[in-house]
């Protein structure tokens, strides 16, 4: 950090200057002479104003400065800082250039001597913030009308007796499961977490309600267990957190369905009031009786309409006999003219069956007719194979090897019977078979000669 200041400045080379022209100057100089800063102090005269901004002074025993926090980062602490905590903050040294007060803008804050825990907390709420467990699609409302509620805290803790005392004003007739698991120690996060799991392996409440009164953040920091995050994310059941303080933020605030800002307003939200309910009942009661008025205002028209509708049995049964009547007429005349149709079906198909009969001397004809025919195609289709078998037999004659053998040639076969096309295929000595158009003769080769024409 860079503690000295630059004498050379644009502003002071001038002769006289306003009051803002030199505030404007100091305001530079702090400001690019002296880089962020952590300063621990203790707060005093805190305002958090209508626009979101916390003003404060940061003293110790000899000295203070103001400091001045904006919406922005505000939103980012977790907790609400109160007169007399001690603090440390991460701030600019500005001035205020209307009134040329001195004062620290702010840029972090956490608590002091807790700087540690503080920074373990914000990664941890940044790491389980990336993996979407706190984001707000994912979180239910739970039920208007539970039939029990699950509490998860210590037995000896006071918020417990807070959370029994407004359930048994509120909701009298809502059931109430503990879950005891110690809200304070080096276990407590995970005694917390397996608390939550044997509740939902239970299955036996609607709605259940993490609790625990305010302390440091020691004390409250075993509800900042990963462990607990994510037990109450995997719950089935909504689950309600009210621990500490208003002001006060836990990460299982952040993952929990609905953060309530004390553990009694838990149990406020855990159910509505018996009255509210009673009363609730009461209107559904009268609706009911309305409803049922009218439906029976409604059927008893109907059956004022079905009444003039009726009849007496003498003059129903009369109709009857008439309608009776009528269809007995229809019914004869149906039949007799059934009965006409099926005679003229019954002529017209026994006139079909007599032109079907067959007519003897006429088919004998017929017979005679087709077998002179048949006969006449017989003897035109023998001629004319004993035509073709002429000609192939003569073709066949005119190929064949004793036509070639007639007019002079011979077929030589070698020792093993096959015929011999080239004379390079013999040797001297060989003994051939000689096959004439009369006859065969024995041969020897006595000498082969190259390929010199036939003639």
């Amino acid at each position: 950090m860079n503690a000295g200041f630059a004498s050379a400045h644009d502003d002071f080379s001038r002769g006289i200057l306003t009051i803002s022209q030199l505030n404007r100057a100091v305001a530079a100089l702090l400001e690019r002479n002296i880089p962020l800063v952590w300063v621990r102090g203790e707060v005093s005269n805190f305002t958090a104003a209508a626009s979101g901004h916390w003003y404060f002074t940061l003293k110790d025993g000899g000295a203070a400065a103001r400091g001045v926090m904006f919406r922005g980062r505000a939103m980012l602490v977790g907790f609400t800082p109160r007169e007399g905590d001690r603090i440390e903050v991460r701030a600019r040294v500005s001035l205020y250039e209307p009134r040329g007060d001195y004062q620290l803008q702010v840029e972090s804050m956490r608590r002091a001597g807790q700087g540690d825990l503080f920074e373990a907390f914000l990664r941890l709420k940044e790491k389980l913030a990336a993996e979407g467990l706190f984001d707000a699609g994912r979180k239910r409302t739970p039920p208007a009308v539970p039939r029990a509620v699950g509490i998860v805290t210590s037995l000896q803790a006071a918020a417990l007796r807070d959370v029994l005392t407004a359930l048994a004003r509120r909701a009298p007739h809502v059931a109430v499961v503990i879950y005891p698991a110690p809200v304070q120690g080096e276990d407590a996060g995970l005694r917390l977490a397996q608390a939550i799991a044997l509740a939902n392996r239970r299955a036996e409440v609607d709605t259940l309600l993490l609790v625990r009164g305010g302390g440091s953040i020691e004390d409250l920091w075993g509800f900042n267990h990963e462990e607990l995050a994510r037990a109450i994310v995997a719950s089935a059941i909504p689950v309600i957190s009210g621990v500490g303080h208003e002001t006060d933020f836990t990460i299982a605030d952040f993952a929990a369905d609905v953060r309530a800002p004390t553990p009694t307003a838990a149990a406020e939200l855990a159910s509505l009031p018996r009255a509210q309910w009673l009363a609730r009942m009461a209107q559904a009661a009268q609706g009911l009786r309305r409803a049922q008025r009218r439906r029976l205002e409604q059927a008893g028209q109907r059956l004022d309409r079905a009444a003039a509708q009726l009849i007496s049995p003498r003059e129903r049964l009369s109709r009857q006999q008439d309608r009776l009547a009528g269809l007995a007429r229809g019914l004869g005349a149906a039949w007799s003219a059934a009965q006409r149709d099926r005679a003229a079906e019954v002529g017209l198909l026994r006139q079909r069956l007599i032109a079907q009969l067959p007519d003897p001397a006429r088919m004998a004809v017929r017979v005679d007719d087709l077998a002179r025919r048949l006969r006449q195609c017989q003897a035109y289709q023998l001629a004319g194979l004993k035509q073709r078998l002429a000609s192939h037999a003569a073709h066949l004659r005119a190929l064949g090897p004793e036509q070639t053998l007639a007019r002079g040639y011979a077929i030589v076969r070698d020792e093993h019977g096959g015929i011999v096309r080239q004379a390079r295929t013999l040797h001297a000595g060989e003994r051939l078979e000689l096959n004439f158009a009369e006859g065969t003769a024995q041969a020897a080769v006595t000498a082969i000669e190259p390929d010199r024409g036939l003639l």
